[in-house]
């Protein structure tokens, strides 16, 4: 299972915290010993059905998180609307 750490300096307090912003789309770097793509920037949409680690707290906890397809709406933050 590839672990993930945020990218750009940015770090979380809680689980919540990391994973609202990956299923929001945000970036992360990839990590995983010998695999050609270690160290690149991925978001959730690289991932779409598989689980990853993601770490928070100065990378010292971990949680885990799988990201489908619906979960985009769900967590981009807008409403939705039921007719």
């Amino acid at each position: 299972m590839p672990t993930l750490t945020p990218a750009y300096g940015r770090d979380y307090k809680s689980a919540k915290e990391v994973k609202a912003d990956y299923y929001g789309g945000k970036d992360f770097t990839f990590h995983q010993v010998g695999n050609r793509y270690d160290g690149t920037k991925c978001s959730c949409r690289d991932f779409i059905g598989k689980a990853v680690i993601l770490r928070y707290n100065r990378n010292r906890r971990v949680t885990t998180a799988t990201f489908n397809e619906l979960d985009e709406a769900r967590y981009s933050g807008e409403k939705n609307e039921q007719t």
